[in-house]
């Protein structure tokens, strides 16, 4: 049997680590794309022969162009799409430089368009394909992210017309909103943040990556063929508006 192919960005750590993992466990050839060059080139050695990681700045047409064909002219195929890379640089808007703006939007936005583009192209051709966008809980508002808030609110709005525009080719375009989830990102903030941040969750608890990649495994599964243009919350119960 042929094997299925995916991409995933941001795949060096985190929660696209995590995602690759499971996408590798679920029998998926993996494309790791990421532009962390060590950590990218480890995990791919770590799981094996069906992880290949590829340096691709998403920000780049270009060079998501040249990506996209070489995965295509390696495997012939793309099944699954799960655009997970994304920045953060936070602080209130009258503080905020444009530059601080304008990077946000570049990664979290315009990569994600630009990779949407770029396998809606292929999958629609193929009359099959799966894209999970990894927006965030942030999208409905945060203080002090204007610049991440609006960009995550733009990655829904961007799977919501995907899933019009691709859904009567087989394609189902989806999103996951995580909230606090556990990762090198949030280890850094410092503890007694981390604990205001715990006790504003329904569940006191932050999630792990791998309630995210739980969630992108179940949209990408050939069993879950009626839902898209759906955005799937993982944030421990958060978005129904408890602790704010």
């Amino acid at each position: 049997m042929t094997k299925k192919v995916a991409i995933v960005t941001g795949a060096a750590k985190g929660i696209g680590k995590a995602i690759a993992e499971r996408m590798i466990a679920e029998n998926y050839i993996t494309i790791l794309v990421d532009v962390d060059d060590e950590n990218g080139n480890i995990l791919s050695k770590q799981l094996g022969e069906n992880a290949h990681y590829f340096n691709c700045d998403i920000r780049n047409e270009n060079a998501v162009e040249e990506l996209f064909q070489s995965v295509i002219k390696k495997f012939n195929r793309l099944d699954a799409l799960v655009n997970n890379a994304g920045i953060i640089k936070d602080n209130v808007i009258w503080k905020m430089p444009t530059e601080d703006f304008d990077a946000v939007i570049d990664i979290n936005l315009k990569g994600t368009w630009l990779m949407c583009k770029n396998a809606a192209s292929i999958m629609k051709e193929q009359k099959n394909g799966r894209i999970v966008n990894i927006a965030s809980r942030a999208w409905l508002g945060n203080p002090g992210q204007s610049n991440y808030s609006a960009s995550k609110a733009g990655v829904v709005g961007l799977t919501r017309v995907l899933a019009l525009e691709l859904g009567k080719h087989g394609v189902l375009v989806n999103a996951i909103a995580p909230g606090l989830i556990d990762t090198p990102l949030t280890q850094k903030l410092p503890l007694d943040v981390q604990e205001k941040l715990i006790q504003a969750q329904p569940t006191r608890a932050m999630g792990k990556p791998e309630d995210i990649a739980n969630a992108v495994a179940f949209l990408c599964n050939e069993n879950t063929q009626f839902i898209t243009g759906q955005t799937l919350y993982v944030d421990g119960g958060k978005s129904i508006g408890a602790g704010i």
